[in-house]
């Protein structure tokens, strides 16, 4: 897929200035908590807008006209940010498929950011929403090809959510599936979720692909969760995504308590 030469041209730089945006962006960030050692293993960057606005409605503003440079503003904003707090963990980026017109082209900023910045691209975690709508699975699969090869971290956000089902898991090969909030809400209390999630594990250990719980928030839930062998989570039981700041273990009351 061919493109304006302006998008080959831009750098890093140009995606932090904001300029072809249209609108300033900062970001968020939530933790990934890894349950068996009480430990945060990264954190998830959440776009928000200049005075911290939620992100509704900074996508309210992106059009097909500037998709691509929000994507790729998100993803140089997320390191750049993330390397000024000390991260040096791992760095869940979401990024928009469709924005993608090609994934060794459009990397090159993201690569260069880190490059700049000093973040080990070994750190940074892609994720797809499964409610975005793909509209070519094939440019999705060269996608996570592409950035596999190169030693980003892939994942599916939202499974369950969207257009994601167990056979498409198994084209993409995911190292991380992030279970959707929805199929975790209250689910110690739903036999027809447990067995859903169960099912997704099962599959996920085949692939040897690492199952990420998100949305937790009750002990309930994690306790159901942890039980079955789940060991990643995100949720407001252990912390509300924080601007520009990256919640220590120590802050969070849950792994406190154990």
């Amino acid at each position: 897929m061919d493109f304006p030469a302006r998008v080959r041209q831009q750098s890093c730089r140009d995606c932090l200035s904001g300029a072809d945006l249209g609108f300033q962006i900062r970001m968020a960030f939530q933790p990934i908590i890894e349950w068996s050692s009480r430990s945060i293993v990264g954190y998830e960057a959440l776009v928000r807008g200049e005075q911290g606005e939620g992100a509704a409605q900074v996508l309210s503003q992106v059009t097909e006209q500037n998709k691509y440079y929000f994507d790729q503003a998100c993803r140089v904003k997320a390191i750049e940010t993330a390397t000024r707090l000390g991260l040096d963990k791992i760095l869940s980026i979401n990024f928009l498929p469709n924005a993608v017109y090609n994934p060794e082209t459009c990397i090159r900023a993201t690569i260069e950011a880190a490059d700049l910045y000093g973040f080990d691209i070994r750190n940074i975690m892609f994720e797809v929403t499964e409610g975005e709508q793909i509209l070519s699975q094939q440019h999705l699969l060269h996608i996570f090809q592409s950035y596999s090869e190169r030693g980003f971290i892939t994942a599916i956000d939202d499974f369950g959510a969207g257009f994601a089902h167990e056979d498409w898991l198994y084209a993409l090969k995911p190292r991380v599936l992030k279970l959707d909030m929805a199929l975790i809400r209250a689910i110690d209390q739903d036999p027809a979720k447990q067995q859903r999630v169960l099912a997704i594990q099962q599959q996920c250990e085949l692939l040897g692909c690492r199952l990420l719980a998100e949305g937790v928030e009750t002990a309930e839930e994690l306790s159901w969760l942890s039980f079955i062998g789940i060991d990643w989570f995100q949720g407001y039981l252990f912390a509300k995504p924080q601007l520009e700041q990256l919640q220590s273990a120590a802050e969070l009351p849950v792994l406190r308590q154990c």
